[in-house]
């Protein structure tokens, strides 16, 4: 608006909880393992490598690297701990490229080796676990053996599973293990399946159809499609303590959430609450990826202080970009706390957390 001043320059710096050295979790921050990084060249659905944007492409030595350069690179941000999860396709074979066995051992071998080089630096890494989803009553298995065994926090599932959303009842083993583990699903953006980028975003060169099915649009809105076909279904009535985390200030739901209670108003008679209660209370928000004020002020708005926790979507994006951000939330500094460390210590029951009084 001509004259007037972005919200962002309108925020003044508020102190943290001692100015300066505030724990910082970060949760959406991506990696690879090098042993797995070229085990194959898969093709992507948007086209070949080449023409996908600079920062898929140049991030693969900072993808592999969970040594001095990642830590220093988060030290220079003032971020404490990483919570890990794999790299899509783009960066090496995934369990969701294979079927039965072979997917789960696929799964096991990755979480086995991501867990021992995070053990190499205690505090600063952990991980959400990698699983074979296109078996769910294994990948359930598998979630179980990472949570116990290797001390996994959850587990990330990128895009749909074969065209599939995890409302398909076939997914219900999974849910039900996550819901009795008392650990989240992150439910991430994933490639949209072929048909999909064919009807959408065919017709443009290829960089640009690749960006708007991905991360300059479209797999934002399909991830918000995806928790509310697990709210409008019933799917999240019938798991009752499952827990969920969405990045990128919502993907989309906050600006959409009112609108979709309205139109549904008469609609919905099966579910136990309203719609937007159904999503604020399973679901759990990161900034990740976004960098300015006014989209976490309406995600804020919509789920509430208790909700938003602190992402970055390292190494696509800057850890000093996040802190920035950080840094210029209109927030108190107890409820900046929740934000940058506590409700993901909450959460995910963080190890080298602080003792709550």
């Amino acid at each position: 608006m001509t004259g007037s001043r972005s919200l962002d320059n309108l925020i003044y710096h508020l102190p943290n909880e001692s100015e300066g050295t505030m724990r910082i979790v970060a949760l959406e921050e991506h990696f690879t393992l090098a042993s797995f990084r070229n085990r194959l060249l898969p093709e992507q659905p948007g086209g070949s490598r080449q023409s996908m944007p600079t920062v898929i492409r140049n991030v693969a030595d900072r993808m592999t690297d969970l040594g001095a350069g990642r830590l220093a690179d988060m030290d220079r941000a003032g971020i404490s701990t990483q919570v890990l999860s794999k790299a899509g396709s783009h960066m090496g074979p995934s369990a969701d490229m294979f079927d039965g066995d072979e997917a789960v051992a696929f799964a096991r071998e990755f979480n086995d080796e991501a867990a021992r080089e995070i053990a190499k630096h205690p505090g600063r890494f952990a991980a959400f676990a990698h699983l074979p989803m296109n078996t769910p009553s294994a990948a359930a298995d598998e979630l179980q053996r990472a949570v116990e065994c290797l001390g996994c926090k959850g587990a990330l599932i990128s895009g749909t599973i074969g065209g599939a959303f995890l409302d398909n009842p076939r997914f219900a083993p999974l849910l039900s293990r996550a819901e009795q583990l008392g650990v989240p699903l992150y439910i991430h953006p994933g490639m949209p399946p072929a048909a999909v980028c064919k009807a959408y975003y065919d017709g443009l060169s290829p960089k640009i159809g690749f960006g708007l099915a991905t991360f300059a649009w479209g797999w934002h809105y399909e991830t918000a499609l995806h928790v509310m076909r697990l709210a409008v279904s019933g799917t999240l009535d019938r798991y009752p303590k499952l827990t969920l985390i969405i990045g990128h200030m919502g993907e989309g739901l906050p600006g959409m959430l009112a609108r979709c209670e309205h139109q549904f108003s008469s609609d919905l008679p099966h579910l136990r609450r309203s719609l937007s209660q159904t999503i604020t209370d399973h679901v759990y928000v990161t900034t990740s990826g976004f960098f300015t004020v006014a989209p976490f002020v309406m995600a804020l708005a919509t789920f509430g202080i208790d909700r938003m926790m602190f992402s970055v979507d390292y190494p696509y994006a800057s850890n000093d970009d996040g802190r920035a951000l950080l840094d210029r939330l209109p927030l108190s500094p107890a409820d900046l706390a929740k934000v940058a460390h506590g409700n993901a210590d909450r959460l995910l029951k963080l190890q080298g957390a602080p003792e709550t009084p």
